[in-house]
């Protein structure tokens, strides 16, 4: 009988994730460049990107909130633990995404200085 109901939970539970996660997709990762070799023109095109993955990944982030909130307190406790997992594996994500641009940009920084401005 056990086996019965851990097989029920986890049908109930793949239905839960399917419905929670087919309609809110992951941004696809960003290329940082490196800031020590990169040209002005990269950098900027990076931080347009990670501008428009951050968009991106804070409405994956509302997708999974409303997912979850959608389901109310009727779904299982192990599926709303899977929304929070889900929930605070994005915002890591995108906090390292934001670091490592802000790390590559002071590189670039250190590369290329700006001329003191000329009197």
């Amino acid at each position: 009988m056990r086996a019965v109901n851990t097989c029920v939970l986890a049908t109930i539970l793949c239905g839960y994730g399917t419905m929670a996660f087919a309609a809110c997709e992951a941004p696809a990762p960003v290329a940082i460049p490196d800031g020590a070799t990169a040209t002005r023109e990269q950098m900027l095109a990076a931080q347009a990107e990670v501008r428009a993955y951050s968009a991106a990944m804070n409405e994956f982030i509302a997708c999974i909130d409303s997912e979850g909130e959608a389901q109310g307190e009727q779904a299982p406790a192990e599926f709303k633990s899977l929304i929070i997992e889900r929930h605070n594996a994005a915002v890591t994500e995108l906090e390292g995404v934001a670091a490592a641009f802000n790390e590559q940009l002071k590189a670039f920084r250190a590369a290329n200085p700006t001329p003191p401005p000329a009197n």
